[in-house]
């Protein structure tokens, strides 16, 4: 049995304690089942007693995933690791945006992980996105999403890298560029 932080937010969420979970997990037989199929077994349960249900419906699932041993703390279904970084800012989304493409093309760090290239930016009232690839064929994504007061959180996420080791060392790459950006020039 894997021990999982995400097990006290999902029965605060669910108002299901972890033992009840795992006798519906053990009910549906989902040891034998892939991660879709939980998940949607999964959403039918939750369905109507929670809000944001797509999410707790996935944090079940991994939990679960991670308590029978398939899956490790940051690891997707196809194997990969995907590791995150964020933190408010005082900055709106768009200002937020802006100043990261200009750190972005000037900062060592983020010029070393990343392909030659201009990366992709796209935007919508929610959130305005950077995509590009890291060097080693992993993806990386940078989100300005809203916070309260017309403020904005910059999220970094790395996805696709091939194990534990080479995702605890992206989130801490990942940290030390996201703590310079936000000290500015």
């Amino acid at each position: 049995m894997v021990t999982n932080a995400r097990i006290g937010p999902v029965e605060r969420a669910t108002h299901r304690r972890w033992d009840e979970w795992l006798r519906f997990m053990d009910g549906i037989g989902a040891e034998h089942l892939d991660h879709k199929a939980i998940a949607l077994e999964v959403y039918a349960e939750l369905d109507g007693t929670v809000e944001r249900l797509g999410w707790w419906t996935q944090a079940v699932t991994v939990a679960y995933e991670q308590h029978i041993g398939r899956r490790e703390p940051g690891q997707r279904p196809d194997g990969t690791f995907q590791t995150s970084v964020s933190r408010s800012t005082p900055m709106g989304m768009a200002e937020l945006m802006e100043r990261w493409q200009a750190f972005a093309a000037g900062d060592a760090d983020v010029q070393e992980m990343v392909v030659d290239g201009e990366p992709r930016v796209s935007g919508t009232d929610r959130r305005i996105t950077w995509r590009t690839r890291a060097r080693d064929g992993s993806a990386v994504v940078v989100t300005s999403e809203p916070k309260k007061g017309a403020t904005a959180s910059i999220v970094v996420n790395q996805m696709g890298l091939r194990t534990p080791e080479l995702n605890e060392a992206a989130r801490e790459r990942w940290a030390g560029v996201v703590g310079r950006f936000l000290q500015g020039p």
